[in-house]
């Protein structure tokens, strides 16, 4: 059996992510050849991923992050299987530098398929699922472009969200993170009445309808009282129409007028589950 050393084992650990055991084994049955050692490894988490295919991987990371120039953001979620793998410090480490990749990509496959230390992403889930024993994925993959960008994350990493404005202005930087902790607490459906889907209008003036006519109100007047219902409905759940959490007395456009001719451009929304 062929000898290996602390150094090689310790090498292919900070490599890979496995574990000590796991380096030592690889490293052993490859005869010492580090890059069929991490070969080993990564089909040990290809047969981890086809075991653990069905699981759901509803824990994890919800991770923002913004370019120097803070003109691109990307929010995405790295998902596992529990809350114990979700809060671990090298998994969220990992998300974090799956984010970081993610400035560059315009879509979750692109994200896949990019390059991570010579591997893809793709292909460092499913060493990593070898090494964690969970279901390792990228959930959620949003990305927002605009003047200026800036991004939340919620405590413990359950909600991580961006928004774009129309201008850099001075104070920008506090304005775009308040918002982006409003869609966070808030859950907007979408950025204001004309960007909500048609189906959910017709939908929801079916409801009013139907509340009216339990109530005994005529149908002459439904159709009129509806519409005033959606109005109420559009407050609640578009971003910059919803009351500002900070001070119910503004709206959230009113609030980033506060910074001067300036509006909210769009937003993105992840979390787990």
């Amino acid at each position: 059996m062929v000898k290996v050393t602390a150094a090689e084992v310790n090498k292919l650990r900070k490599t890979t992510g496995a574990g000590m055991m796991d380096c030592k084994k690889a490293l052993v049955e490859a005869e010492g050849n580090f890059e069929e050692a991490i070969d080993i490894l990564r089909k040990k988490g290809q047969k981890v991923a086809a075991k653990r295919a069905d699981r759901e991987s509803t824990e994890g990371a919800a991770i923002a992050k913004v370019n120097d120039n803070k003109t691109v953001g990307v929010s995405i979620v790295l998902g596992c299987e529990t809350d114990f793998v979700g809060k671990n410090d090298s998994f969220v480490s990992l998300a974090n530098e799956f984010a970081e990749l993610a400035l560059n990509c315009s879509s979750k496959e692109e994200l896949l398929a990019a390059d991570f230390n010579g591997m893809t992403v793709a292909e460092k889930l499913i060493e990593q699922t070898g090494v964690i024993g969970e279901k390792l994925q990228i959930n959620s993959f949003e990305k927002v472009e605009a003047v200026f960008v800036g991004s939340y994350i919620h405590a413990g990493n359950k909600i991580a969200t961006i928004v774009g404005l129309s201008a850099a202005s001075e104070g920008a930087e506090v304005v775009a993170k308040d918002v982006a902790m409003q869609a966070a607490a808030m859950n907007p459906i979408a950025l204001n009445e004309n960007e909500v889907d048609a189906s959910i209008i017709e939908k929801e003036i079916e409801i009013a309808k139907e509340q009216l006519r339990a109530e005994g109100k005529p149908e002459a007047m439904l159709e009129n009282i509806a519409k005033g219902k959606i109005k109420r409905f559009f407050k609640d759940n578009t971003l910059v129409n919803q009351a500002f959490i900070k001070d119910s007395k503004q709206s959230v456009a009113d609030y980033v007028k506060t910074i001067g001719d300036v509006s909210v451009t769009g937003f993105k929304r992840v979390a787990l589950g």
